[in-house]
């Protein structure tokens, strides 16, 4: 395995967190949902073999925790057959390195986040200026340059199958970021949207702290692309979702997930594109 992994020269630990930091919910027998500090992780098991994989790496510092929380779920050294990223901005790579270096698993992502996760090209830098609340404000201190897991990252494969995740498809939901993917299994209608949409305020700290439950569109402050962050949403609503378990907030279910969504789309330019903004002026 490529030994020479890194970390962004900006990466370091962010203080932030919510009341859910720590806790997990088990949305299906084979699917897991865990916070660390304000992001969501997700294991995804195969009921046959037992198998699992890793959505998501969650926040800087967090590799122990994630690693404890594996071995806590699936028992003592276990390892899943690979980690798949719905994309790589800090709070979902952030213990990716530690993680690859400890249990030599395969990475998959988009072709499009590849640079981001190779050393090779920076985020745009997130940005304060943006219509919102406090986290916004304070996303100037949020690491924005790549990592480089060298050769440990695959590109997904282009018949949008999901490696180890039989019955799984990827769907592109560009916007956040340019090769944001969100997971969904036809079967049940369940869907990891990746921060696509989410279901808490994320620039706001009161409601990030709390929980608040509410469908939002992407975070403002690392958006850049709003009108293929539109078309995504619609992509995803399109689906009639009966589980969605996001990035940021709670899963959600059901009518209160279908009620949410049909609204969002409706009101996407009023709700979730901000007044005024970098990414927004661009746009203008």
């Amino acid at each position: 395995m490529d030994q020479n992994l890194s970390y962004g020269a900006d990466y370091k630990y962010i203080p932030a967190t919510s009341v859910n930091s720590g806790a997990g919910t088990e949305v299906l027998s084979d699917i897991y949902c865990h916070t660390i500090q304000i992001v969501n992780i997700c294991f995804v098991q195969d009921p046959e073999t037992k198998s699992f994989v890793l959505i998501d790496a969650g926040m800087p510092k967090s590799a122990d925790k994630i690693m404890a929380v594996t071995e806590e779920r699936f028992g003592k050294n276990s390892r899943p057959k690979a980690i798949i990223l719905t994309h790589g901005h800090f709070d979902h790579v952030g213990g990716l390195v530690n993680l690859v270096k400890h249990w030599n698993v395969p990475v998959y992502a988009h072709k499009l986040e590849l640079p981001f996760l190779t050393g090779k090209k920076s985020y745009p830098e997130p940005d304060p200026s943006v219509e919102g609340g406090l986290v916004a404000k304070a996303s100037s201190m949020f690491p924005n340059e790549p990592i480089d897991i060298g050769s440990s990252i695959a590109e997904l494969p282009a018949d949008e199958s999901v490696p180890e995740m039989p019955g799984w498809k990827w769907i592109h939901t560009p916007g956040h970021s340019p090769g944001h993917i969100s997971l969904y299994r036809e079967s049940d209608r369940i869907l990891i949207a990746g921060d696509a949409f989410i279901t808490v305020k994320q620039d706001s700290l009161y409601k990030v702290m709390v929980q608040d439950r509410e469908i939002h569109g992407p975070p403002r402050y690392f958006t850049t692309d709003w009108e293929a962050a539109k078309k995504s949403v619609q992509t995803l609503e399109a689906l009639k979702p009966a589980i969605a378990i996001t990035g940021h907030g709670e899963p959600m279910y059901e009518e209160e997930l279908s009620e949410g969504l049909k609204k969002l789309v409706k009101t996407f330019d009023q709700t979730a594109v901000p007044d005024f903004g970098r990414y927004v002026d661009d746009e203008q």
